[in-house]
């Protein structure tokens, strides 16, 4: 019998700072790196002033994960220690395994309008796959198909399948699904979600019924601070939805539109050391890391890019 999902958190993504000073909201990252296993990290880069985000994130090391950037407006410029260069534009995507080593920079320049809008989402490795040859891929957005439903719901298919249509991210080791789904006023989705799979919403604009949940006090709300004590059954911008076990997601929207990141991904269900850029099993394997930044030796393969 199929089992729809119910919301089993609701939370608040919050102001941080990051890199060489860029203000984002960080949505995952705060609290055990095994709640969202295999996903770390999400962040929302969006803001339109250009002070909030042009120091960018200057040269830096990653291992051990992928990572998956999103931008909807303005332009990312990029480069690594691949010999990758490019730009990163509006409705492209970017993911990058990190495996055994990479060097990096990414820096954001805005649009016309100074508006810099995007996210970057964090995927584990696992322990098997952890020193594996780096390798970058990067998307435009005229690779990255739309399906549009009879009932007007719109669905860019990033990675995974919607309505016999599977997107163009398909060799990310944890093999997430990620869609960007809108909704229009009046309007219900239903998508099948693997039963054991974290599955995750992240709001990016208007509002909406998650699960068919009218009651907020029926799951679990964290705040963007400690006196935050917004409860409304209209989940909207900013807040990330965690949903619990199943084989259905389902959300509405009634008066507005509401317009989410919808991602799922199978566990690892593997010890997690973590510190920064680096992400591994053991504090054994994260202080050789750490040891062969300072020596020179990080980098151990030239990887590939496409």
């Amino acid at each position: 019998m199929t089992e729809n999902r119910h919301i089993q958190q609701v939370i608040s993504s919050r102001a941080t700072i990051e890199g060489a000073g860029v203000h984002l909201r960080r949505a995952i990252g705060f609290g055990p790196a095994e709640r969202y296993d295999p996903f770390l990290l999400l962040d929302d880069f969006r803001s339109d002033h250009p002070e909030e985000y042009v120091k960018g994130f200057p040269w830096h090391p990653h291992r051990g994960i992928e990572t998956i950037t999103y931008v909807l407006r303005g332009d990312v410029e990029h480069q690594d220690s691949l010999g990758n260069r490019g730009v990163i534009g509006p409705g492209d995507v970017q993911w990058m395994t990190a495996g055994s080593g990479i060097i990096h920079q990414e820096m954001p320049k805005g649009d016309a309008r100074g508006a810099m809008h995007g996210f970057q989402l964090w995927a584990n490795l696992p322990a098997a796959d952890k020193m594996m040859d780096p390798r970058y891929r990067g998307l435009t957005s005229a690779e990255i198909p739309e399906v549009q439903q009879p009932n007007g719901v719109k669905v860019k298919v990033i990675a995974g399948t919607v309505g016999g249509v599977t997107g163009p991210v398909r060799d990310v080791v944890t093999a997430p699904e990620y869609l960007d789904v809108t909704v229009p006023a009046g309007a219900t989705f239903s998508h099948p979600a693997a039963r054991g799979h974290t599955a995750f919403a992240y709001v990016i604009g208007g509002r909406g019924v998650f699960c068919r949940e009218s009651d907020p006090f029926s799951y679990e709300a964290e705040g963007a601070g400690y006196f935050d004590m917004e409860r409304d059954p209209l989940l909207g911008d900013g807040h990330l939805v965690l949903f619990g076990d199943g084989d259905v997601v389902t959300v509405g929207a009634q008066q507005e539109s509401v317009r989410f990141l919808l991602v799922s991904g199978k566990p690892i269900g593997e010890p997690v050391a973590w510190y920064g850029p680096i992400v591994m099993n053991t504090q054994e394997e994260l202080r050789a890391a750490f040891a062969e930044l300072d020596n020179g030796t990080f980098l151990k393969a030239g990887g590939a890019g496409r």
